[in-house]
């Protein structure tokens, strides 16, 4: 009667174990899942945003007859660079138009210009929910990888800490993670 009584006891340890491991395994999933989603809000919000400023860059050499303001913003499409690098090249030219809208008060007339910059507000705030949506996941799934029991589940699967969508790492060794 021992035996079973063991034998049971271990079936028990094994299941709740087993019930444990999975519960935390669904747990690292839901957090990478939430992060992959805000990967695709980011890509879609960069790609309307290059899209936006290539329109803008258009419509300004119609109406202000000038040469390209930004310049080679065709060539940012073929560069192998990240997302957070894309953010802030985008970034600089969106600086441009908005410093062109300041300096040029006849823009503020055309309704396919105010439609550019209307657009863009609308970007810039899904880009910055994506990013902290992004941000927030990413700072769950480093929370579980670091923690016990989760951190053997995760070192088992291979799953790393992650980094910010700034791209600052605070496990590494580098300090210039906070240049601007």
């Amino acid at each position: 009667m021992t035996l079973v009584y063991c034998l049971l006891f271990i079936f028990i340890l094994i299941g709740a174990v087993a019930i444990l491991w999975i519960y935390e395994y669904n747990q690292i999933q839901h957090s990478k899942t939430k992060i992959n989603q805000a990967e695709c809000l980011i890509d879609e919000s960069l790609r309307d945003r290059y899209d936006l400023l290539v329109n803008a860059d258009n419509l300004l050499k119609e109406v202000l007859d000038s040469k390209t303001l930004f310049k080679d913003l065709n060539k940012i499409k073929d560069e192998n660079i990240s997302n957070f690098d894309l953010d802030r090249k985008l970034n600089e030219y969106v600086g441009i138009l908005l410093k062109v809208k300041n300096d040029n008060k006849e823009l503020n007339e055309n309704k396919a210009f105010k439609d550019i910059i209307s657009s863009n507000k609308k970007i810039d705030e899904k880009l910055q929910a994506a990013k902290s949506y992004y941000n927030k996941y990413t700072s769950e799934l480093n929370d579980l990888v670091r923690a016990f029991p989760s951190n053997i589940v995760a070192r088992i699967h291979g799953i790393p800490i992650q980094t910010f969508f700034d791209g600052k790492n605070f496990e590494d060794a580098i300090i210039d993670d906070f240049k601007l």
